[in-house]
């Protein structure tokens, strides 16, 4: 089951929604460790990518997720287009739209832009990140290899921890965690705290240590300073000692505990570069791994759910 027309955010998708993503894209998992990584499930099909925000990893993993689903992908150089000249958001979709594109993977600085270029276009929309609201398939990818590294979601404790307050990452897992009965711990400084943190149903600490006892998974957060305009933290120095994820610290969460970041990290200020490359705890690469595998599902349903509808618009013409 999976009804979704866009893939906007985790908020509107009902758990077995999820699950069902999820469950394809250990299929594409599969499909990616092959010798030959080929599907024919977005033949015929126009993808484009459209980043009005710098990411090296999410438009790289949209990319080469399409191209191995079959989809003909191009990616926008928004650096160099007439939304640069001046030209409004609708203008951009009412462009795109007369492309007749299938998939259009966007990132936005603005929240809600790519819920407005939705309205706009005939084709079925994915949010790649739009301001502090949601990322959601950074939340499917984190879901799926923290599934694949337990063995289920639910009743597992996790702790996701550092600047919260600008993450639309800790959103989106927030939102999806919380649906699949996980227990939630929002840990860091005050100043990096969403405001009312404490009404969204989770456990909120300022002691790292406090927050991270007998915690199956840590999620660490990068420090955004790009959308900070203040004194946030004391120093950078300050800030790993008190909350930057160091061995002595890890040593307090579950033994088997799993480490996360959804990149890029800064080392010695987020997280000891020795945690991040432990084999023993750090899915970091893992998460990287599942994000290809997590958007070949998530195009791939919504791609389904589009040819469904544009067969039952064409009977009705027909008809």
């Amino acid at each position: 089951m999976f009804r979704a027309r866009h893939l906007l955010g985790i908020e509107p998708l009902a758990p077995a929604e999820i699950t069902t993503l999820l469950d394809l894209a250990e299929t594409y998992v599969e499909l990616n460790r092959r010798t030959v990584k080929r599907s024919d499930a977005l033949a015929g099909m126009t993808q484009i990518n459209l980043f009005f925000e710098n990411s090296t990893r999410t438009q790289s993993s949209f990319e080469l997720a399409g191209k191995r689903l079959g989809a003909d992908v191009m990616n926008m150089d928004v650096a160099h287009s007439s939304v640069k000249k001046g030209e409004t958001l609708i203008d951009t979709a009412l462009t795109l739209n007369a492309m007749h594109p299938d998939l259009l993977v966007v990132r936005h600085p603005q929240s809600g832009a790519v819920d407005l270029l939705a309205q706009k276009v005939n084709c079925a929309v994915l949010n790649a990140g739009d301001g502090r609201h949601e990322h959601p398939t950074q939340a499917l990818l984190d879901a799926l290899t923290i599934r694949r590294a337990k063995g289920r979601l639910h009743r597992l404790t996790v702790a996701i921890c550092g600047d919260i307050a600008h993450s639309r990452v800790a959103r989106s897992n927030m939102l999806l965690l919380g649906k699949m009965e996980a227990r939630l711990r929002l840990v860091g400084p005050a100043t990096l705290m969403p405001s009312g943190a404490r009404e969204l149903g989770v456990e909120v600490y300022e002691d790292m240590r406090e927050g991270l006892k007998g915690a199956d998974v840590v999620m660490m957060l990068r420090l955004q300073k790009e959308r900070m305009d203040g004194g946030f933290i004391p120093s950078e120095r300050e800030y790993y000692h008190r909350w930057g994820l160091d061995a002595e610290k890890l040593a307090l969460a579950a033994p088997d505990a799993i480490v996360m970041h959804p990149g890029p990290m800064n080392r010695g200020v987020e997280i000891d570069g020795t945690i991040a490359d432990d084999i023993n705890h750090s899915v970091i690469r893992d998460q990287v791994e599942m994000g290809v595998a997590v958007r070949m599902a998530a195009m791939d349903l919504l791609a389904r759910n589009l040819r469904a509808e544009r067969g039952r618009a064409a009977s009705g013409v027909m008809a």
